[in-house]
């Protein structure tokens, strides 16, 4: 199994008034790195778009266990814990750069649909062929 990697840096507008990352920003931690696991691939989103599917979120999870602060450089780990004929289903962790406990954890479902009439529809072959590089075992 292939594990997709990337950074953050926590800038001031991710915390909150204890100066810790407000808890909805770890969504947006994990949409930043599943955006540039797309672009590891070799896909763009607008591309996705471009040839009529899009992928919406059907379920989002997030475990917080420790917090991380202004200044903090994230690790952003990024498995496929699922691929189904129309879902995926991404696993997250994150970590402060260089440290082994994990801050957050969690995942997103999410389900590969017809842009124009917003109904599910199968994940396009070549697609789900580079996914499968990164399918937890």
């Amino acid at each position: 199994m292939a594990v997709f990697k990337t950074t953050y840096r926590v800038t001031w507008s991710d915390t909150d008034a204890a100066q810790v990352v407000h808890h909805s920003n770890y969504f947006r931690f994990f949409e930043r790195a599943e955006e540039e696991f797309y672009e590891h691939l070799g896909l763009r989103y607008d591309g996705l778009a471009e040839r009529g599917f899009w992928l919406p979120r059907i379920e989002v999870f997030c475990r917080y266990r420790a917090p991380s602060r202004f200044g903090d450089v994230l690790e952003i780990s990024m498995v496929l814990e699922e691929l189904k004929r129309k879902t995926v289903k991404y696993g997250f962790e994150i970590r402060k750069q260089g440290s082994e406990p994990i801050l957050a954890e969690g995942y997103v479902v999410a389900a590969n649909a017809d842009k124009e009439f917003g109904m599910a529809i199968g994940i396009p072959p070549d697609i789900a062929d580079r996914l499968k590089q990164f399918k937890k075992s």
